[in-house]
């Protein structure tokens, strides 16, 4: 008995067959598709602006009033890092909150419907524009030091460790990476820029006031554990306090935040 082939079902089994073998969007794209939506946005073009004017002014401002002991390169370092401390988790709140705040999640998650590899893309790509706002705070420290020798003629003075940089590096591609995990834990811009300052602050005060609170301070403070780095004086044990610290104020955000963006409707 000859069997029938039904036209229309061997047409849907052949193009079902096509989507399936049609490769799907390369990693980097996702990565630099990300990447450029953090600073082609208005929010994310202003961030950048903002941040680029404070580190500028505390640096104009120490040209000109500092002491001649400040104006070394270690010094201009620590000033134009210290506003990014507060600035580049709101870069990674943005990059994490964008599908929904935008409301471009349907377009993303159609283009893409791994929300896995979108989540993957949207880390790596906030921890490379907070390299790139690092490196580019450690090239204006390096400029301000040439203007200080210039101008105020004051001693070539370019000290500063390696275990210094590479901590500087590491301690603000953390705080990028909190940020990232308040934003895919919380979905909302300015409640997630609201919680990433509030809470570890009011857990830094008091812990700070309470001698209770003062061991577990050491412990869970992120903000405390993360200044052995910037100093260069990381320890075996400064190391376990980051890690630990690091899990409460990174890891269960990140957790519930890559839950909620894997299982969230877009509407």
């Amino acid at each position: 008995m000859t069997a029938v082939l039904d036209p229309t079902t061997s047409h849907l089994t052949h193009k079902r067959t096509a989507i399936e073998q049609t490769p799907g969007i390369p990693f980097a794209r996702l990565v630099r598709v990300e990447l450029r939506k953090m600073v082609d946005t208005r929010a994310g073009r202003w961030m950048l602006i903002v941040m680029s004017a404070v580190s500028l002014l505390v640096v104009l401002v120490n040209l000109i009033w500092g002491d001649r002991e400040s104006l070394n390169f270690s010094s201009f370092v620590a000033l134009t890092t210290f506003p990014l401390i507060v600035l580049l988790p709101i870069v990674g709140i943005m990059a994490a909150t964008a599908e929904w705040s935008q409301r471009t999640g349907l377009v993303t998650f159609t283009l893409e419907p791994r929300r896995v590899r979108v989540l993957l893309a949207k880390n790596l790509a906030g921890i490379i524009l907070g390299l790139v706002v690092i490196a580019a705070a450690f090239a204006a420290a390096a400029l301000a030091t040439l203007i200080a020798i210039t101008v105020r003629d004051v001693p070539a003075d370019w000290s500063m460790t390696w275990q210094s940089v590479i901590g500087i590096l590491v301690g603000m591609t953390i705080y990028v990476i909190q940020g990232l995990a308040f934003g895919f834990a919380l979905l909302i811009t300015p409640l997630a820029i609201v919680a990433s300052i509030l809470l570890p602050t009011i857990w830094s005060i008091a812990s700070s006031i309470s001698a209770r609170l003062d061991t577990a301070g050491a412990w869970l403070d992120l903000n405390r554990t993360v200044e052995p780095l910037f100093s260069g004086t990381m320890s075996g044990e400064n190391w376990a306090q980051l890690g630990t610290s690091s899990l409460v104020w990174i890891g269960i955000p990140m957790a519930i935040g890559a839950w909620r963006v894997l299982t969230r409707e877009v509407k």
